[in-house]
C-alpha cells in the first residue's frame, strides 16, 4: 500500500506539464506494489477541482484510488508534529493537513507518494518518501 499526496494527484487531474509524466509513471509503479490510498484530507484538497462529488467519486473509483480514514493515533501525532514545529519557530499556520498525511503514513507503516518532501522527513523521519530524483 501507499498514501499518494494531494500534490502528485493535482499534478494528474490537472495535467501540469511539469510534474504529469512523473506523476503517473510513479502512481503506475506502485499500483504494483498494491493498494494506492488516500485519507480525508486528501480527498478534501483534490476535490476543489470537481462541480459534484458524483463526478469526483467516478474520477476516484477509475483511478483505483482507496480512501483510508486515518486513525486516532495519526490525528494526535499531527497535532504533536504541528506543535513540534510551531515550537521550532514554524511560522505557517495552514500546515496541519500536511502533518496529518505524514502521520497518518507513519503510523499505517506505508510508504507516501509525494512532492512535498521536507516536512515529512523532518517530522516523520520513519515515513518512506517516494518522490522525484
Amino acid at each position: 500500500m501507499t498514501i499518494v499526496d494531494s500534490s502528485v494527484l493535482l499534478d494528474v487531474f490537472g495535467d501540469d506539464p511539469d510534474w504529469v509524466d512523473w506523476a503517473i509513471s510513479a502512481l503506475n509503479e506502485r499500483r504494483t506494489e498494491g493498494d494506492i490510498l488516500i485519507n480525508e484530507v486528501i480527498y478534501a484538497e483534490v476535490s476543489i477541482s470537481y462541480d459534484n462529488i458524483e463526478r469526483f467519486e467516478l474520477v476516484l473509483k477509475s483511478t483505483g484510488l482507496r480512501l483510508s480514514r486515518a486513525p486516532r493515533e495519526a490525528l494526535f501525532l499531527a497535532g504533536k508534529a504541528y506543535l513540534a514545529y510551531r515550537n521550532r519557530g514554524g511560522l505557517r499556520r495552514s500546515l496541519l493537513p500536511d502533518f496529518i498525511i505524514g502521520a497518518h503514513a507513519a503510523v499505517a507503516k506505508v510508504p507516501l507518494l509525494t512532492r512535498d518532501t521536507s516536512r515529512i522527513s523532518t517530522y516523520f523521519p520513519t515515513v518512506e518518501i517516494l518522490a522525484p530524483s
